[in-house]
Protein backbone atom coordinates (compact mmCIF):
# COMPACT_ATOMS: atom_id res chain seq x y z
CA UNK A 1 0.00 0.00 0.00
CA UNK A 2 1.34 3.34 -0.88
CA UNK A 3 2.79 5.81 2.14
CA UNK A 4 0.59 9.05 2.65
CA UNK A 5 3.91 10.80 1.62
CA UNK A 6 3.48 9.61 -1.76
CA UNK A 7 -0.28 10.76 -1.87
CA UNK A 8 -0.14 14.50 -1.25
CA UNK A 9 1.92 17.30 -0.51
CA UNK A 10 0.38 18.40 2.83
CA UNK A 11 -0.36 16.86 6.26
CA UNK A 12 -2.42 19.36 8.68
CA UNK A 13 -1.75 17.28 12.16
CA UNK A 14 -4.84 18.24 14.60
CA UNK A 15 -4.00 18.27 18.64
CA UNK A 16 -7.78 18.39 19.40
CA UNK A 17 -8.79 19.28 23.72
CA UNK A 18 -12.55 20.50 24.70
CA UNK A 19 -11.79 24.24 24.32
CA UNK A 20 -9.31 24.86 21.73
CA UNK A 21 -7.56 22.52 18.77
CA UNK A 22 -3.90 23.46 17.65
CA UNK A 23 -2.92 22.40 14.28
CA UNK A 24 0.38 22.18 12.38
CA UNK A 25 0.61 22.11 8.69
CA UNK A 26 3.71 19.83 7.67
CA UNK A 27 5.45 19.37 4.17
CA UNK A 28 4.91 15.98 3.14
CA UNK A 29 8.12 15.55 1.36
CA UNK A 30 10.63 16.88 3.88
CA UNK A 31 8.15 16.83 7.19
CA UNK A 32 9.05 20.83 7.75
CA UNK A 33 6.52 22.42 9.94
CA UNK A 34 5.18 25.42 7.20
CA UNK A 35 2.05 26.80 10.06
CA UNK A 36 0.91 26.37 13.19
CA UNK A 37 -2.28 27.85 15.00
CA UNK A 38 -4.17 27.39 17.88
CA UNK A 39 -8.05 27.92 17.34
CA UNK A 40 -11.45 27.72 19.63
CA UNK A 41 -13.51 24.18 18.88
CA UNK A 42 -16.31 25.92 17.93
CA UNK A 43 -17.40 26.18 14.09
CA UNK A 44 -15.55 29.75 13.98
CA UNK A 45 -12.66 28.56 14.77
CA UNK A 46 -12.95 25.38 12.20
CA UNK A 47 -13.29 27.99 10.01
CA UNK A 48 -9.81 29.73 11.12
CA UNK A 49 -8.38 26.23 10.05
CA UNK A 50 -9.56 25.79 6.78
CA UNK A 51 -8.35 29.25 6.01
CA UNK A 52 -5.00 28.16 7.15
CA UNK A 53 -4.88 25.18 5.06
CA UNK A 54 -5.59 27.52 2.02
CA UNK A 55 -2.97 29.28 2.66
CA UNK A 56 -0.01 26.83 1.32
CA UNK A 57 -0.88 25.15 -2.39
CA UNK A 58 -0.86 21.36 -3.00
CA UNK A 59 -3.16 18.36 -2.55
CA UNK A 60 -3.71 17.65 1.52
CA UNK A 61 -5.16 15.38 4.43
CA UNK A 62 -6.12 16.28 7.84
CA UNK A 63 -4.57 13.89 10.35
CA UNK A 64 -6.65 14.44 13.57
CA UNK A 65 -6.84 12.73 16.75
CA UNK A 66 -10.01 11.51 18.48
CA UNK A 67 -12.04 11.99 15.64
CA UNK A 68 -15.17 10.45 18.02
CA UNK A 69 -14.02 12.53 20.95
CA UNK A 70 -13.07 16.17 21.49
CA UNK A 71 -12.75 16.08 17.05
CA UNK A 72 -15.93 15.33 15.83
CA UNK A 73 -17.18 18.71 15.62
CA UNK A 74 -13.74 19.76 13.53
CA UNK A 75 -14.18 16.12 11.62
CA UNK A 76 -17.36 16.70 10.66
CA UNK A 77 -16.78 19.86 9.91
CA UNK A 78 -13.85 19.26 7.32
CA UNK A 79 -16.00 16.20 5.68
CA UNK A 80 -18.92 18.28 4.65
CA UNK A 81 -16.59 21.01 3.19
CA UNK A 82 -15.29 17.58 1.26
CA UNK A 83 -11.81 17.44 3.06
CA UNK A 84 -10.12 14.08 3.47
CA UNK A 85 -9.76 13.16 7.28
CA UNK A 86 -7.70 10.19 8.78
CA UNK A 87 -7.84 9.53 12.28
CA UNK A 88 -4.87 8.92 14.92
CA UNK A 89 -4.59 7.22 17.95
CA UNK A 90 -2.57 9.03 20.63
CA UNK A 91 1.05 9.69 20.24
CA UNK A 92 3.11 6.87 22.01
CA UNK A 93 5.13 8.33 24.64
CA UNK A 94 8.51 6.59 23.59
CA UNK A 95 8.32 8.99 20.51
CA UNK A 96 8.27 12.01 22.41
CA UNK A 97 12.31 13.82 22.79
CA UNK A 98 13.06 13.74 26.66
CA UNK A 99 9.21 13.99 27.70
CA UNK A 100 8.89 16.82 25.59
CA UNK A 101 4.81 17.70 25.22
CA UNK A 102 2.73 20.68 24.24
CA UNK A 103 0.20 20.95 22.06
CA UNK A 104 2.00 22.63 18.96
CA UNK A 105 4.56 19.72 19.70
CA UNK A 106 1.01 17.33 19.35
CA UNK A 107 0.10 18.81 16.33
CA UNK A 108 3.35 18.45 14.32
CA UNK A 109 3.48 14.33 16.30
CA UNK A 110 0.44 13.46 14.69
CA UNK A 111 0.89 14.84 10.98
CA UNK A 112 4.55 13.47 10.92
CA UNK A 113 3.21 10.08 12.20
CA UNK A 114 0.55 9.93 9.86
CA UNK A 115 3.37 10.04 6.88
CA UNK A 116 4.71 7.01 8.56
CA UNK A 117 2.07 4.97 8.42
CA UNK A 118 0.83 2.66 4.97
CA UNK A 119 -2.09 2.03 6.89
CA UNK A 120 -4.18 5.12 8.24
CA UNK A 121 -7.98 4.86 9.93
CA UNK A 122 -11.00 6.51 9.09
CA UNK A 123 -13.10 8.45 11.05
CA UNK A 124 -16.38 6.57 11.60
CA UNK A 125 -19.65 7.62 9.68
CA UNK A 126 -22.08 10.05 11.44
CA UNK A 127 -25.72 10.03 11.36
CA UNK A 128 -27.52 6.85 11.90
CA UNK A 129 -24.18 4.97 13.46
CA UNK A 130 -23.67 7.97 15.87
CA UNK A 131 -27.24 7.82 16.85
CA UNK A 132 -27.13 3.78 17.77
CA UNK A 133 -23.59 5.12 19.65
CA UNK A 134 -25.04 6.74 21.61
CA UNK A 135 -28.02 5.11 22.43
CA UNK A 136 -25.31 1.91 23.49
CA UNK A 137 -23.73 4.48 25.71
CA UNK A 138 -27.10 5.22 27.52
CA UNK A 139 -27.99 1.56 28.07
CA UNK A 140 -24.77 0.73 28.92
CA UNK A 141 -24.63 3.17 31.87
CA UNK A 142 -28.66 2.50 32.47
CA UNK A 143 -27.28 -0.97 33.05
CA UNK A 144 -24.15 -0.22 35.30
CA UNK A 145 -26.16 1.99 37.23
CA UNK A 146 -28.79 -1.09 37.84
CA UNK A 147 -26.05 -3.48 38.71
CA UNK A 148 -24.04 -1.08 40.77
CA UNK A 149 -27.71 -0.18 42.87
CA UNK A 150 -28.08 -4.14 43.58
CA UNK A 151 -24.85 -4.89 44.64
CA UNK A 152 -25.04 -1.77 47.05
CA UNK A 153 -28.59 -3.63 48.08
CA UNK A 154 -27.09 -6.69 49.25
CA UNK A 155 -24.30 -5.26 51.18
CA UNK A 156 -26.88 -2.78 52.71
CA UNK A 157 -28.95 -5.97 53.91
CA UNK A 158 -25.69 -7.64 55.58
CA UNK A 159 -24.96 -4.83 58.09
CA UNK A 160 -28.98 -3.78 58.23
CA UNK A 161 -31.02 -4.21 61.39
CA UNK A 162 -32.19 -7.80 62.58
CA UNK A 163 -35.91 -6.67 61.69
CA UNK A 164 -34.98 -5.91 58.26
CA UNK A 165 -32.09 -8.33 57.50
CA UNK A 166 -34.31 -11.25 58.57
CA UNK A 167 -36.70 -10.43 56.22
CA UNK A 168 -34.45 -9.64 53.39
CA UNK A 169 -31.40 -11.78 53.56
CA UNK A 170 -32.42 -14.92 51.60
CA UNK A 171 -34.57 -13.53 48.74
CA UNK A 172 -33.28 -13.60 45.31
CA UNK A 173 -32.37 -10.16 43.51
CA UNK A 174 -35.21 -9.55 41.54
CA UNK A 175 -37.22 -10.34 44.73
CA UNK A 176 -35.23 -8.34 46.55
CA UNK A 177 -35.43 -5.21 44.53
CA UNK A 178 -38.91 -5.49 44.30
CA UNK A 179 -39.23 -5.90 47.83
CA UNK A 180 -37.09 -3.12 49.01
CA UNK A 181 -39.11 -0.59 46.62
CA UNK A 182 -42.06 -1.41 48.19
CA UNK A 183 -40.80 -0.79 51.82
CA UNK A 184 -42.35 2.03 54.45
CA UNK A 185 -41.45 3.62 57.28
CA UNK A 186 -42.40 2.61 60.64
CA UNK A 187 -43.68 5.25 63.26
CA UNK A 188 -41.96 3.22 66.17
CA UNK A 189 -38.48 2.20 64.61
CA UNK A 190 -35.50 3.71 65.65
CA UNK A 191 -33.14 6.13 63.44
CA UNK A 192 -30.62 3.40 61.50
CA UNK A 193 -33.69 1.66 60.80
CA UNK A 194 -35.53 4.27 59.16
CA UNK A 195 -32.55 5.77 57.32
CA UNK A 196 -31.71 2.15 56.42
CA UNK A 197 -35.30 1.42 54.53
CA UNK A 198 -35.09 4.79 52.90
CA UNK A 199 -31.39 3.80 51.51
CA UNK A 200 -32.94 0.46 50.71
CA UNK A 201 -35.89 2.06 48.58
CA UNK A 202 -34.03 4.92 46.74
CA UNK A 203 -31.18 2.13 45.59
CA UNK A 204 -34.75 0.05 44.61
CA UNK A 205 -36.52 2.69 42.82
CA UNK A 206 -35.67 3.59 39.21
CA UNK A 207 -34.94 6.80 37.63
CA UNK A 208 -37.76 8.07 35.87
CA UNK A 209 -38.59 6.02 33.09
CA UNK A 210 -35.35 4.16 33.75
CA UNK A 211 -36.68 0.65 33.87
CA UNK A 212 -38.54 0.98 30.76
CA UNK A 213 -35.97 2.26 29.06
CA UNK A 214 -33.37 -0.89 29.83
CA UNK A 215 -35.64 -3.95 29.47
CA UNK A 216 -37.54 -2.67 26.36
CA UNK A 217 -35.22 -3.75 23.14
CA UNK A 218 -37.29 -1.68 21.02
CA UNK A 219 -35.52 1.57 22.31
CA UNK A 220 -32.23 0.13 21.24
CA UNK A 221 -33.21 -2.06 18.04
CA UNK A 222 -31.30 -0.84 14.78
CA UNK A 223 -33.74 0.80 12.41
CA UNK A 224 -36.18 -1.83 9.91
CA UNK A 225 -33.93 -2.17 6.48
CA UNK A 226 -30.38 -1.52 8.11
CA UNK A 227 -29.87 -4.57 9.79
CA UNK A 228 -32.35 -7.52 8.57
CA UNK A 229 -29.62 -9.16 7.38
CA UNK A 230 -27.76 -9.32 10.10
CA UNK A 231 -30.51 -9.64 12.83
CA UNK A 232 -31.29 -12.99 10.86
CA UNK A 233 -28.24 -14.40 11.71
CA UNK A 234 -28.36 -17.07 14.70
CA UNK A 235 -26.97 -15.34 18.25
CA UNK A 236 -27.44 -11.44 16.93
CA UNK A 237 -29.94 -9.96 18.65
CA UNK A 238 -30.52 -5.68 18.73
CA UNK A 239 -27.68 -4.89 20.94
CA UNK A 240 -25.30 -7.12 19.36
CA UNK A 241 -26.46 -6.11 15.70
CA UNK A 242 -25.45 -2.00 17.03
CA UNK A 243 -22.34 -3.04 18.72
CA UNK A 244 -21.43 -4.55 15.50
CA UNK A 245 -22.60 -1.70 13.36
CA UNK A 246 -21.18 0.84 15.04
CA UNK A 247 -17.93 -0.60 15.38
CA UNK A 248 -17.71 -1.21 11.54
CA UNK A 249 -19.68 2.52 9.99
CA UNK A 250 -19.78 1.76 6.56
CA UNK A 251 -18.28 -0.15 4.01
CA UNK A 252 -14.67 0.72 2.90
CA UNK A 253 -13.57 1.56 6.72
CA UNK A 254 -11.66 -1.81 7.37
CA UNK A 255 -9.97 -3.16 3.88
CA UNK A 256 -10.16 -6.54 4.97
CA UNK A 257 -11.78 -9.21 7.19
CA UNK A 258 -8.42 -9.70 8.82
CA UNK A 259 -8.46 -5.81 9.81
CA UNK A 260 -11.94 -6.52 10.78
CA UNK A 261 -11.03 -8.99 13.08
CA UNK A 262 -8.10 -6.97 14.77
CA UNK A 263 -10.66 -4.20 15.20
CA UNK A 264 -13.32 -6.47 17.13
CA UNK A 265 -9.55 -8.08 18.36
CA UNK A 266 -10.45 -11.61 17.38
CA UNK A 267 -7.14 -11.61 15.43
CA UNK A 268 -4.60 -13.68 17.05
CA UNK A 269 -1.21 -12.56 17.93
CA UNK A 270 1.56 -14.55 16.84
CA UNK A 271 4.08 -15.75 20.12
CA UNK A 272 6.08 -18.11 18.74
CA UNK A 273 9.48 -18.97 19.53
CA UNK A 274 12.22 -22.14 18.43
CA UNK A 275 10.14 -25.58 18.33
CA UNK A 276 7.09 -23.61 20.05
CA UNK A 277 4.19 -22.71 18.06
CA UNK A 278 1.55 -20.69 20.08
CA UNK A 279 -0.55 -17.49 19.33
CA UNK A 280 -1.55 -15.63 22.17
CA UNK A 281 -5.07 -13.60 23.34
CA UNK A 282 -5.30 -10.25 21.85
CA UNK A 283 -6.45 -8.19 24.46
CA UNK A 284 -6.74 -5.21 21.94
CA UNK A 285 -9.28 -3.76 19.47
CA UNK A 286 -12.73 -2.42 20.15
CA UNK A 287 -13.68 -4.01 23.17
CA UNK A 288 -17.85 -3.66 22.62
CA UNK A 289 -17.60 -5.97 19.22
CA UNK A 290 -14.82 -8.04 20.79
CA UNK A 291 -17.82 -8.75 23.03
CA UNK A 292 -20.98 -8.67 20.80
CA UNK A 293 -18.52 -11.46 19.07
CA UNK A 294 -17.83 -13.48 21.96
CA UNK A 295 -22.03 -13.21 22.68
CA UNK A 296 -22.79 -15.02 19.20
CA UNK A 297 -20.37 -17.36 19.44
CA UNK A 298 -21.80 -18.66 23.50
CA UNK A 299 -24.88 -18.47 21.64
CA UNK A 300 -24.02 -20.48 18.68
CA UNK A 301 -21.92 -23.10 20.87
CA UNK A 302 -25.48 -23.53 22.85
CA UNK A 303 -28.28 -23.61 19.85
CA UNK A 304 -26.40 -24.18 16.55
CA UNK A 305 -26.43 -27.32 15.37
CA UNK A 306 -23.46 -26.58 12.91
CA UNK A 307 -21.29 -24.89 15.58
CA UNK A 308 -22.11 -27.68 17.89
CA UNK A 309 -20.47 -30.27 15.87
CA UNK A 310 -17.59 -27.90 14.69
CA UNK A 311 -16.55 -27.95 18.32
CA UNK A 312 -17.26 -31.26 18.66
CA UNK A 313 -15.09 -32.32 15.92
CA UNK A 314 -11.85 -29.84 17.42
CA UNK A 315 -12.03 -30.62 20.12
CA UNK A 316 -11.22 -34.35 19.48
CA UNK A 317 -8.52 -32.62 17.20
CA UNK A 318 -7.06 -31.84 20.86
CA UNK A 319 -7.94 -28.67 21.07
CA UNK A 320 -9.31 -26.87 24.09
CA UNK A 321 -12.51 -25.48 24.44
CA UNK A 322 -11.00 -21.94 24.71
CA UNK A 323 -8.89 -22.24 21.53
CA UNK A 324 -12.12 -23.13 20.12
CA UNK A 325 -14.05 -20.27 20.90
CA UNK A 326 -11.65 -17.84 19.63
CA UNK A 327 -11.61 -19.73 16.20
CA UNK A 328 -15.14 -19.34 16.03
CA UNK A 329 -14.58 -15.42 17.09
CA UNK A 330 -12.08 -15.22 14.02
CA UNK A 331 -14.64 -17.38 11.59
CA UNK A 332 -17.27 -14.97 12.70
CA UNK A 333 -15.70 -11.84 12.34
CA UNK A 334 -15.35 -13.06 8.86
CA UNK A 335 -18.34 -14.01 8.05
CA UNK A 336 -20.39 -10.53 9.27
CA UNK A 337 -17.68 -8.61 7.48
CA UNK A 338 -18.35 -10.29 4.33
CA UNK A 339 -22.69 -9.33 5.05
CA UNK A 340 -21.98 -6.07 6.54
CA UNK A 341 -19.47 -4.67 3.38
CA UNK A 342 -22.57 -6.47 0.93
CA UNK A 343 -24.96 -3.95 2.69
CA UNK A 344 -25.80 -0.27 2.29
CA UNK A 345 -24.13 2.35 4.59
CA UNK A 346 -26.09 3.18 7.53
Amino acid sequence: MAMLADLVELVIGVDTHKQTHTAAVVAAATGAVLAQATVTATPAGYQQLLKLADQHDGRRVWAIESTGGYGAGLTRFLQSHAEQVVELDRPKRAARRHGAKSDPLDATRAAREALGRDQLAQPRAPGRRAALSVRLAARRSAVQAASDAQRQLHALVVAAPAVLRGRLRDLTTPRLVSTCARLRQRSDGDVQTAATVASLRALAAPAPGGRDRRAHPGHHRPRAGLATELLARTGVGPIVAASVLCAWSHPGRCPSDAAFAMLGGAAPIPASSGQTVRVRLNRFGDRQLNQALHVIVLTRLRYDPATRAYAQRRRAQGKTNREIKRCLVRYIARQLYRLLEATPAL
